[in-house]
């Protein structure tokens, strides 16, 4: 397994803080996202990298075995039992893993990418390569705007220079996080591939902003409406609609449309509700007539 060196792929040093993984990592996630980048192959290869390098570094644990074993940080556990095991059945083996002696001496982490090739490839216990684990897991991040949250539609998400097609249920909310079994890191002596977790970033939409399953949006209505009411189109997420309004409708009045607000996620058929807030628009460039049929109306 080749050594990544995620410190370098961020452009950090180990000293590095979690705040500035965090920096490095949204900086460099919106410059080789595959949405900015649809034709580069090595731009969506370097993206998937940095979410590696994320999921690792921005994860204390983790970091920490990395830190400590490099390459083989996720077998760790493993290694830690072992050295446990030799701890009590002496220099003759490793306990459950059977005697011997061939690895009685003390691993030193200098020693661990040496000591996994034998214990991974190098043939030299065989009961180690029995032993199976889990690839490692992935994690990605996914831009949608809220008008393709509001459908249910497919995306096609590169893994490994892989293009999966996944499906991204309507109703899917701002960091929700899907799985994806088995498309993570690859196995080890035959264990299950890891899994693949995305998360989704939905972007600020001009028109309608949503607080749950419920959508916002304020319309201009011009004074004469206001006043004497009258009919007015809104924009809803699924067409336009016609709306009565009331005479003497004031500033910041709202009014609720039932169910045609956003998707419940995963309810088939159910939709939270649309609130629109009306907003007076005041008339301007009035003409001398216009202004005198106002004075007569303030002093009436």
């Amino acid at each position: 397994m080749e050594f990544i060196d995620y410190y370098k792929i961020l452009g950090l040093d180990k000293h590095a803080s979690t705040d500035d993984i965090k920096k490095a990592y949204r900086k460099l996630a919106r410059q080789y996202h595959p949405d900015l980048n649809p034709n580069d192959k090595d731009a969506n290869k370097k993206f998937q990298q940095i979410n590696e390098a994320n999921e690792v570094l921005s994860d204390p644990e983790k970091r920490k075995k990395y830190d400590q074993y490099g390459k083989d940080w996720q077998h760790a556990e493993a290694f830690e039992k072992a050295k446990q095991s030799q701890q009590h059945t002496g220099s003759g083996g490793y306990g459950t893993f059977g005697g011997g002696g061939e690895y009685g001496e003390d691993f030193s982490s200098g020693d661990f990418s040496d000591f996994f090739t034998s214990m991974f490839g190098g043939g030299r216990r065989s009961g180690w390569s029995e032993v199976k684990f889990k690839g490692q897991d992935f994690n990605a991040e996914m831009q949608i705007s809220l008008r393709e949250a509001y459908h249910t539609h497919q995306r096609v998400f590169t893994v490994n220079e892989k293009n999966i097609r996944i499906t991204v249920p309507a109703g899917i909310a701002n960091g929700q996080t899907i799985k994806l079994k088995g498309h993570g890191g690859p196995g080890v002596n035959g264990g299950p591939a890891g899994d693949l977790y995305i998360t989704f970033t939905i972007a600020e939409d001009p028109v309608f902003k949503r607080l749950g399953d419920d959508l916002y949006a304020t319309v201009e209505l011009d004074l004469y409406t206001a006043v004497l009411g009258g009919e007015k189109t809104v924009d809803t997420m699924d067409g336009k609609v016609k709306l009565k309004v009331k005479p003497e409708t004031q500033n910041g009045t709202k009014t609720r449309l039932k169910g045609k607000g956003f998707p419940v996620y995963k309810k088939e058929g159910s939709f939270g509700d649309l609130l629109i807030t009306w907003i007076i628009k005041i008339p301007v460039n009035l003409t001398e007539k216009q202004k005198n049929l106002f004075k007569e109306l303030s002093q009436s």
